[in-house]
């Protein structure tokens, strides 16, 4: 990990076994200085029972650039030569990115049995291509998930069948691994060792996601609570944002569910995380209940 002087344009993983010496401590003032603009950045909001956890992670990437103060940190990421690149860093710090290939799999089989065929009875003859974002993609697991069940399931069945993933995150980090397409153990220990066998290959100690599969699917950088870039992400069929509101107030939460809305085709469908709810954040869905889970249709 580089220095605050000679930090390169890509972030790299620096969250996990660094200990900085470093015994800084996060004051009150200094705790909602950050959670003000950690969320007016993202719309991640830090309760207080999460202090600790903010102090902890800022801490490691003060470390690396070695700042002392976590208002000094602050200052950097706000007015820095390279505010810009740090952060991307700061994204890294404060995201947790959990997942692991079919790890939602009554989504996934409500995606393949009455989603898709609903959303192609909707569309007509005429077009056969299907558009699915995965927002919060984090390392890709999910995207390429439903990419190998669209293929597995449903190519057999609609074999002009075209589609297309697009897999966003706020984390650099994991959006590069999303690309390359490697995987260790940890993250397949879900997957059906047939797909396994059919859509991986070994790759030095990794799964290699199948080219075939790599094709239609592609990730990029996206902040959820970036109103200009939301505005690019439109016709989409099907939007995945599973364990994203979780980390939202009310008003972060109706905002993002809002562009959302208006990223989906007419008829789409919206998931997201089994712990989250659309109650009392909009009214413009459909839910609709599906073996062991719901989805929201938009009317």
């Amino acid at each position: 990990m580089l220095n605050q002087n000679t930090a390169s344009s890509a972030p790299q993983n620096f969250v996990g076994s660094f200990r900085p010496k470093n015994d800084a401590v996060l004051s009150d003032k200094a705790f909602e200085e950050w959670r003000v603009y950690i969320y007016n950045l993202c719309g991640i909001y830090f309760q207080d029972n999460k202090k600790y956890l903010l102090e902890s992670r800022l801490l490691k990437r003060m470390g690396y650039v070695g700042i002392t103060e976590y208002e000094k940190y602050l200052e950097y990421v706000k007015f820095g030569s390279d505010k810009i690149n740090e952060q991307k860093y700061l994204f890294e710090a404060i995201t947790i990115n959990e997942t692991y290939f079919f790890r939602n799999q009554p989504q996934l089989d409500a995606l393949v049995t009455n989603v898709i065929p609903d959303v192609l009875a909707n569309k007509g003859k005429l077009n056969n291509k299907i558009r699915i974002w995965s927002a919060a993609s984090s390392s890709g697991e999910e995207a390429y998930s439903i990419a190998i069940i669209l293929n597995e399931m449903l190519k057999p069945k609609y074999p002009n069948l075209e589609y297309e993933i697009v897999g966003t995150d706020i984390n650099h980090v994991v959006l590069d691994t999303a690309k390359k397409g490697l995987y260790r153990d940890y993250s397949i220990r879900n997957a059906p060792a047939y797909y396994l066998k059919k859509y991986f290959k070994s790759n030095n100690g990794y799964y290699e996601i199948d080219s075939k599969i790599k094709q239609n699917v592609s990730f990029k950088f996206l902040n959820l609570f970036d109103d200009l870039a939301m505005k690019s992400m439109i016709n989409f069929d099907v939007i995945f944002c599973a364990n994203v509101l979780i980390y939202f107030d009310v008003k972060a939460k109706i905002k993002v569910i809002s562009r959302l809305y208006d990223a989906l085709n007419k008829s789409g469908y919206l998931f997201i995380g089994y712990s989250e709810t659309l109650h009392g954040i909009s009214k413009a869905f459909k839910l609709i209940s599906y073996p062991k889970t719901i989805g929201y249709k938009k009317e």
